[in-house]
């Protein structure tokens, strides 16, 4: 079976061609596959749909799989052209998000949409997806090489001017209004009357990072919520915490979560989305629960819970339903 994809692992009797922005990231670090490099600037770059159309008409694939809608869409406008004598392949795309879709019809050209949670899945059927043309397989991580990462240390709390044995919860995401950390500074606010000596770490970039500043000022808790920018180390910074809190309003499933699990860090999260599927019902709250929150993170820094990856989380057993998902479309 030849596949035309962006990522996903393959398996024995599979050839993997990637399609990828020039120079990326992910054309340095793919291992298994070819990699095909095509221009790819904005959401869906014209050249990019040309390169793409040369590719499909070179290699011919068996099946195509597109990693998220822009992907989706210059791998239809491709087809069109590249498949004007022959009938197309089946086309996968996989739906990470659970916002709602701004352009069903587009998810519903599909063969098949993985959802990654079953969160997911009920928003991508609540727009019309059919049932039968949804899988659901969540992501997954190759938990050695999360933890061969992590043991770098990075010494978060040196370089935060903290004692060794400071308590650190840390929130790794993007700075943005579905990731909701206003009701993480809030629950450090709370906080501060039973755990005067816990300290909140905010790893991320993003548009609301000027709110968070004011309100980091209003709530007078620059003393212990540090906003950390963009950390690189991510897996490590997750290894140095007591908890790693997810805020969110809206979750698709929480892939760092899954880091979390693999590296033994508990986690207390809201019940967005995806993420009451890998976090233990006792370590949830309700979204917007700013003094939950701060009650849960100080429970698990008391007690915390043991923690692991649940197999269905790992890399192999994705990628083997990935590929099970593959060879019932051909």
């Amino acid at each position: 079976m030849r596949l035309l994809c962006r990522e996903q692992a393959t398996r024995p009797g599979i050839t993997a061609e990637l399609v990828t922005r020039s120079n990326s990231e992910l054309a340095r670090r793919v291992r298994g596959a070819v990699v095909h490099g095509v221009p790819w600037t904005i959401s869906v770059d014209p050249r990019a749909v040309v390169g793409l159309g040369r590719v499909l008409g070179c290699t011919l694939p068996d099946i195509v799989h597109a990693h998220d809608a822009h992907a989706l869409r210059a791998v239809r406008w491709a087809m069109r052209w590249a498949y004007r004598k022959r009938g197309p392949p089946p086309v996968v795309v996989t739906r990470r998000v659970d916002f709602a879709l701004r352009r069903p019809s587009a998810w519903m050209a599909a063969d098949c949409v993985i959802a990654v949670s079953e969160a997911v899945r009920r928003v991508l059927e609540s727009h019309g997806i059919p049932a039968g043309h949804i899988r659901v397989i969540p992501d997954g991580v190759a938990a050695d090489e999360v933890r061969r990462v992590a043991a770098v240390p990075l010494d978060i709390r040196k370089r935060l001017g903290l004692a060794p044995t400071t308590p650190l919860a840390v929130n790794v995401a993007a700075l943005v209004a579905h990731k909701d950390q206003p009701t993480l500074i809030r629950a450090a606010a709370l906080a501060r009357v039973s755990r005067p000596d816990l300290h909140w770490g905010i790893a991320g970039e993003g548009p609301g990072r000027p709110l968070l500043e004011r309100l980091i000022h209003e709530l007078d808790v620059a003393s212990c919520v540090h906003l950390l920018g963009y950390v690189e180390e991510a897996d490590a910074l997750i290894r140095e915490a007591n908890v790693l809190v997810m805020s969110s309003r809206e979750e698709g499933l929480g892939s760092v979560v899954l880091q979390a699990l693999a590296l033994g860090t508990p986690v207390v999260a809201t019940r967005a989305g995806g993420l009451p599927e890998i976090v233990p019902p006792d370590w949830l709250v309700n979204v917007g629960d700013s003094a939950a929150l701060a009650t849960r993170v100080a429970a698990a820094l008391d007690h915390p819970p043991a923690v692991a990856l649940p197999e269905r989380y790992t890399i192999r057993a994705v990628t083997d339903a990935v590929v099970a998902t593959y060879r019932a479309l051909t």
